[in-house]
């Protein structure tokens, strides 16, 4: 992001962690901890990837991009603790 950039300041890769748990949750890993693969992961971090570029490319605001990603987040999770209580 840096070399992207030129320049450098504190508030540079805000809101990447989101990203990045999103990914991991979207790709599959299970909220409670102890599943998940590498390659969900990587499909995960693909989905978020696109949703980024796509929304940005677009012109959607930076704000609703991050709530698009939030609501992701939301149903990856909740499809997974859904799909956890179904198999009981």
């Amino acid at each position: 992001m840096l070399s992207r950039l030129s320049s450098a300041s504190a508030a540079t890769g805000n809101s990447f962690e989101m990203d990045a748990i999103a990914s991991c949750f979207v790709g599959g890993t299970a909220v409670t901890g102890g599943i998940g693969t590498v390659p969900g992961v990587v499909i995960g971090a693909a989905v978020i990837g696109v949703i980024n570029q796509g929304l940005s490319i677009m012109g959607v605001d930076s704000a609703l991009i991050q709530t698009i990603k939030g609501l992701v987040l939301l149903l990856a999770v909740a499809i997974d603790i859904y799909s956890k209580r179904r198999k009981r």
